[in-house]
């Protein structure tokens, strides 16, 4: 009588996503307490390393960076960021509405959501991706100061075309200037870059660009209270 051979190759492969999850559950909760004294290494700086591309980046403290640029980044990405534990609940639930309804997504990303992207997952456009965002957010949040949590933002968001990472790189490629040097016009329009580093160039902004970076002063101008927990003392100096 033949014995019935046993599905190895489901058993492999249900052993690799077993692996996979516990990696991706494992990888974060050691490394986010470590990241509160230690400056991270975003995933796609990662990448540009591995394959062999250029990495441009140099960590300045959150007291070197200019507080237009800090408050400027809050107004424009999350503007409740100093409110919300790392989810604003309302945009996220108006969000999967829209994804419920076939509607296209319209983002919802708190910076901390971003930070949790950027250090521990990948780009691009996925549900998956965004549910395992939210208890990310929720975590780094729980673990780390606003303040830090905007120091290592402002260190890992790609604001260049040639793999240029962090606010320093950004400012001195775009403007020569080292980032607590930024005025309100190099400022803004730095922020303008952010959802497209690849096109957007704060440098030779285009009109767009520079109504935008308008639109940013003004929000500042009259809600710049709102980003005053990353400030020294809790307080910006606008």
């Amino acid at each position: 009588m033949a014995r019935r051979r046993k599905p190895k190759g489901i058993w492999r492969i249900l052993r690799g996503i077993g692996i996979a999850l516990v990696l991706l559950v494992a990888v974060p909760l050691v490394l986010t307490p470590v990241y509160l004294v230690v400056d991270p290494v975003s995933v796609p700086m990662l990448e540009r390393y591995v394959t062999g591309r250029p990495v441009v980046r140099a960590w300045r403290d959150l007291g070197d960076i200019s507080d237009r640029l800090k408050a400027s980044v809050i107004l424009s990405e999350d503007g409740q960021f100093c409110r919300h534990w790392g989810v604003d609940l309302g945009a996220l639930r108006d969000e999967v509405e829209n994804f419920m309804a076939g509607e296209d997504a319209r983002g919802a990303s708190t910076i901390t959501m971003q930070v949790a992207r950027n250090l521990f997952l990948w780009n691009g456009q996925s549900v998956v991706r965004k549910a395992l965002e939210v208890p990310l957010a929720l975590y780094i949040d729980l673990l780390m100061p606003k303040q830090r949590i905007m120091e290592i933002y402002l260190n890992i968001a790609e604001w260049g075309p040639e793999g240029q990472f962090g606010v320093a790189a950004g400012a001195q490629r775009a403007f020569g200037v080292e980032p607590q040097n930024l005025e309100w016009r190099s400022a803004t329009l730095l922020v303008t870059a952010l959802p497209n580093p690849m096109l957007r160039q704060p440098g030779r902004p285009s009109a767009g660009m520079l109504r935008i970076a308008g639109i940013i002063e003004a929000r500042v101008a009259e809600f710049g209270a709102r980003a005053n927990c990353v400030g020294e003392g809790g307080r910006l100096a606008l």
